[in-house]
């Protein structure tokens, strides 16, 4: 690891620390990437306060599914999984069809705030602060992402301690803790989202291209980071009092 790996390492230690301390209850959502496990890794070694929890969309590729028996099976952890509801999720394939998602992007970010947004805000109920794996380099959409924000949308603390890190430094860290990771990323796989709407990436392409490719790069968000107006969340630091 170099200098500025083992520094940034130490400070992602020292920010959960904070986070466990101050902003009790927190979680983590992970959605099974390079990045989250990162921040699992931290979180369970040293055995911070911290819930970690993931979304199944019931349209995730087995192997990243399996990386929840991954993490069970080194840390010991059993992580909360949350799904979407069955009932909105029938509603939507009888009225548009199963993947009605690639018709357009309203009917694909209807897709997901079914299997992924109200999921994840039943996960967060009653949660004072929640993290995420974001990172500034993943997407156009994230260049303004900050350490430490303000989830307006739902009265709460947001962390993205990974802001500043890059791919590189990502993957340097899993290799030198021997993290568990999920198995797509050696096939080409950069972002891992629902089957359907990933693919791997080719050269030149950033991290998130191979999500809803078929969209502009603009609109590549799922809807989990936004504001109650529908744009997506920018650096919001201040937390109301």
């Amino acid at each position: 690891m170099t200098e500025t790996l083992k520094r940034k390492t130490s400070e992602l230690e020292r920010l959960l620390v904070r986070v466990a301390l101050e902003h009790a209850p927190a979680a983590l959502a992970s959605s099974l990437s390079a990045e989250d496990m990162v921040i699992t890794d931290v979180v369970l070694r040293h055995g911070l306060g911290i819930e970690i929890f993931t979304l199944d969309t019931q349209r995730l590729h087995a192997d990243t599914l399996n990386v929840i028996a991954a993490i069970r099976k080194r840390y010991g952890y059993d992580m909360r999984v949350f799904r979407p509801e069955p009932e909105a999720v029938t509603e939507y394939v009888v009225k548009f069809g199963r993947d009605a998602f690639y018709e357009s992007a309203e009917l694909r970010k209807r897709c997901c705030h079914i299997r992924k947004v109200e999921p994840l805000n039943r996960a967060l109920e009653g949660k004072e602060a929640w993290i995420t794996g974001q990172r500034r380099d993943q997407a156009v959409t994230r260049s303004e992402l900050e350490v430490q924000e303000y989830d307006a949308a739902r009265g709460k603390v947001k962390f993205n301690p990974l802001a500043d890190w890059s791919e590189d430094e990502v993957w340097t860290y899993v290799r030198a803790f021997d993290v568990p990771y999920n198995a797509l990323h050696d096939q080409g796989y950069r972002s891992i989202g629902c089957a359907p709407c990933t693919r791997p990436t080719v050269a030149g392409e950033d991290v998130r291209a191979g999500r809803w490719w078929w969209e502009q790069p603009e609109a590549r968000e799922c809807g989990l980071h936004v504001e109650p107006d529908g744009r997506l969340a920018r650096s919001k630091t201040e937390v109301p009092a």
